[in-house]
């Protein structure tokens, strides 16, 4: 298990790049006093490109076996764009870097997913241990990240992401994709995964995960402010949520064992449509920030779970084709349309109001998923033999 460091510092590295950066983007745009609508452009496109871009990406790397290659250049050229963001203020020469971005971000973790999956090899239930240096990065990093802004303003937090990133790459450069696997091309790719009945219902699974993860990670501010929750209480709400991520990670090979990876999976996703209700519910902000630390568990059994089963079902040759659709229907689609969908809620009927109507549409949207799963058969898919 020596070697399974690599993809442990890849996914400490990653987060603790995202952790410096991210949580403080948009104070950047304020500060280069966009409006509201091209702020909100700026932070709806990336889900959108991600849809998109993270399926190519994998698709080729499937295709071609140049795994390292499409990584490392995703990497090297994601520290390249964000060193350079502070150095242009017009709008739309921000919105073309955001879009190039994250064009060759997306696909990055997806592709880490692929490579810890096939280094653990008969171990793969661990996954979990290992993604947990994901928490634990950003954990460290955002704190660190909140000092830094204080201390020397915005800048530096672009030049500490790319920092940290390009230190990735060599860390990236000993990851390992495993042996070649033949898939029949005739198959066609992405569209494989489109005409499985087992595929489309896992990615619809995807879909409502990701709206219901999204509209938490993108609202709970404003829904915790209705409360009068100051910056520090709203700060300690994310800490406690980041805490419990813990003993999920940790334990989640257990968990995989216990419930299966679709098991465990459809769980987490009914969990995550509770909570949403559960915050509706609440009628404190003790009882609201209760509901969100017990719900940061919830993400990393849907994410556990649900690459355990991309890439247990994903046909030969085409495992990283697999969990880049995973990534793209769960945080390039869901998202966009939780973030949609969730803005307009709340601005209509407010925080507890949103999370109602969200945690009824992702319920209801499961039960009729999993009505039509079990009354139509499945299509198999081919495997990959061990």
């Amino acid at each position: 298990m020596k070697k399974m460091i690599w993809p442990f510092s890849f996914y400490f590295l990653y987060f603790a790049a995202m952790a410096s950066l991210m949580p403080f983007i948009v104070l950047f745009y304020q500060q280069l006093e966009f409006n509201g609508a091209q702020i909100g452009l700026l932070t709806g496109v990336p889900s959108l490109i991600t849809l998109f871009a993270a399926p190519f990406w994998t698709g080729v790397a499937d295709s071609t076996r140049r795994h390292t290659l499409i990584m490392g250049m995703g990497i090297v050229s994601a520290a390249v764009i964000v060193f350079a963001l502070p150095m242009f203020t017009s709008f739309p020469a921000i919105f073309i870097l955001i879009i190039l971005f994250n064009i060759f971000f997306s696909p990055l973790v997806s592709l880490g997913d692929t490579a810890t999956m096939s280094m653990l090899g008969e171990q793969r239930a661990k996954y979990g241990q290992i993604r947990m240096g994901g928490t634990i990065g950003w954990g460290i990093f955002a704190q660190i990240a909140g000092v830094l802004l204080y201390a020397y303003g915005l800048k530096i937090l672009f030049y500490g992401f790319s920092a940290i990133m390009l230190i990735n790459f060599f860390i990236s450069r000993k990851l390992s994709f495993g042996k070649h696997e033949e898939y029949d091309a005739n198959h066609g790719g992405v569209w494989t995964f489109l005409t499985s009945r087992r595929w489309v219902v896992f990615l619809l699974f995807a879909f409502l995960g990701g709206m219901g993860a999204f509209s938490v990670a993108a609202y709970l501010s404003p829904y915790l402010t209705e409360f009068g929750a100051n910056g520090k209480q709203i700060g300690f709400a994310f800490i406690v949520a980041t805490l419990t991520e813990f003993p999920v990670f940790f334990f989640g090979n257990r968990l995989v064992k216990r419930f299966t990876p679709y098991g465990l999976f459809l769980f987490a996703l009914v969990l995550i449509g509770l909570r949403s209700l559960f915050l509706a519910m609440a009628d404190t902000l003790f009882l609201a920030i209760l509901v969100q630390g017990l719900g940061g568990m919830i993400f990393p059994a849907m994410w556990l779970a649900g690459v355990a089963y991309a890439d247990e079902h994903a046909p030969a040759g085409l495992k990283s084709t697999g969990q880049g659709l995973f990534g793209a229907m769960s945080f390039g689609f869901g998202s966009a349309v939780g973030g949609f969908i969730g803005g307009l809620l709340l601005e209509s009927i407010g925080g507890r109001g949103m999370f109602l109507v969200l945690g009824i549409i992702i319920l209801v949207g499961l039960a009729m998923i999993e009505g039509v799963r079990r009354i139509l058969p499945e299509k198999e898919v081919p495997q990959t033999v061990l």
